[in-house]
């Protein structure tokens, strides 16, 4: 069976990746300029979840192993590795590249975010975790983002899948994306902006990947079926 995916990004998927690049940017000026409100929501924020993950350390240990196994960006590279690898066998050449050229893209912007903003990690008296490099954006949650919006592109270009498969992705992904933003302000490692701009990060560059594919894919005379089986 031969696999016909669509040619071209639909409005919807263009106009997801304006917004969230627009907003992607705004969070990334008001955390460089320092913007007093979003700085003393940080810091609330920050010090309820620290003083909670003191006091339920059973609950802290789980969220421990959430992010350093299950979100953590290893785990999710070898996750879109894995896919590559499957498209290559199926026969794809342009899309497995094009997913290992976008986690590329986002691995460079991650780490030029951090040292052009240069924001410092919460500092705690009695800290349950530690991490390094800058704060902002946080790698994990941008990591999270970026490879499930990949992968929900995939699932969308392949044909036959099942509803409820593709149901139980997306709450996959939902999850997974808020859990890691949850366990990293909890365990003290990062500002609540930090993990709100790493997952608007991620989505925007998977949201781009997309819309940029769309546009240079080729007729169905001159591209070979992504997925073939």
């Amino acid at each position: 069976m031969t696999a016909a995916a669509p040619r071209h990004a639909s409005p919807a998927l263009r106009l997801t990746a304006a917004v969230l690049t627009l907003l992607s940017v705004l969070l990334t000026v008001l955390v460089a300029a320092t913007w007093q409100p979003l700085m003393d929501a940080d810091g609330t924020v920050a010090r309820r979840l620290h003083s909670a993950a003191l006091s339920e350390p059973g609950w802290t240990k789980a969220n421990r192993i959430m992010t350093d196994w299950v979100w953590d960006p290893a785990t999710m590279r070898l996750l879109i590795l894995a896919v590559i690898l499957w498209l290559l066998w199926r026969g794809a050449r342009r899309l497995p590249l094009w997913l290992a050229s976008a986690v590329a893209v986002g691995w460079v912007l991650q780490y030029a975010l951090k040292a052009g903003v240069g924001r410092d990690r919460p500092k705690w008296a009695h800290p349950v975790d530690s991490a390094s490099h800058a704060a902002f954006p946080s790698g994990h949650a941008m990591t999270v983002a970026l490879v499930c919006g990949l992968l929900l592109w995939v699932l969308s270009r392949t044909p036959g899948v099942p509803a409820g498969l593709r149901y139980a992705a997306w709450t996959a992904a939902a999850v997974s994306v808020a859990g890691v933003c949850f366990t990293r302000v909890w365990l003290g490692v990062h500002w609540m902006s930090d993990v709100i701009g790493g997952a608007l990060m991620g989505a925007a560059v998977a949201a781009i990947a997309a819309v940029a594919y769309g546009a240079v894919e080729r007729s169905p005379r001159d591209e070979r079926s992504e997925v073939r089986g």
